[in-house]
């Protein structure tokens, strides 16, 4: 299968697919983090129609950015309304993108009112991999075309902890706040990755 992780510099959803045999490529306009052969430092519209494999994509998980859409800015909107009309037009490009299966993910926030409610909301503790921070909280919504909602795999019941709620200032904060969990990026990978 061949796949796409839209708007992602940290490889984690691209290596996630890839460990299942996918052909999984990331495209963000940031370098790949570890840099990689398969990552496309790029606007991801170039890339939705002509993939740099030769064929048509099978599944896109994109990951847009957040910053003018997430509800935990909503105080910092005022005065920025075209930079969020841009931000939910993109969504809106990469939601109508012809591929066949598509999962959007982005926090609670505008694309909820402006474009549909998420068809699933899932939290990191429900997809724990064994990592530390297993039980962290983290609201995060979907939204599908052509794919069925996540199924828990392995749900961490003792206590949660909104790391990233409570993450302080720093140049990588953003980086770090984007970042998606390695048990989600499994989940997906092993519910998603069939033909």
């Amino acid at each position: 299968m061949r796949v796409l992780v839209a708007c992602e510099s940290s490889g984690i959803v691209r290596d996630a697919f890839a460990a299942h045999d996918h052909d999984a490529w990331s495209c963000d306009l940031l370098p790949a983090e570890r840099g990689h052969p398969k990552h496309l430092q790029a606007d991801v519209g170039k890339w939705l129609t002509r993939p740099p494999c030769g064929t048509a994509w099978d599944l896109m998980i994109a990951h847009p950015p957040c910053t003018h859409l997430a509800v935990s800015g909503a105080r910092w909107w005022k005065g920025r309304e075209h930079e969020q009309a841009d931000a939910l037009d993109f969504v809106r490009m990469l939601l109508a993108a012809p591929i066949p299966r598509i999962a959007l993910e982005n926090p609670i926030g505008r694309i909820s009112t402006a474009i549909r409610k998420p068809d699933q909301i899932i939290q990191p503790w429900q997809f724990w991999a064994g990592e530390p921070g297993g039980g962290e909280v983290k609201a995060t919504c979907l939204w599908f075309k052509g794919l069925p909602k996540l199924v828990p795999t392995t749900p961490n019941e003792t206590g949660r902890f909104p790391r990233i709620w409570r993450m302080g200032p720093s140049p990588q904060r953003s980086r770090e706040r984007s970042r998606t969990y390695p048990g989600i990026a499994t989940a997906m990978a092993e519910q998603w990755g069939q033909p």
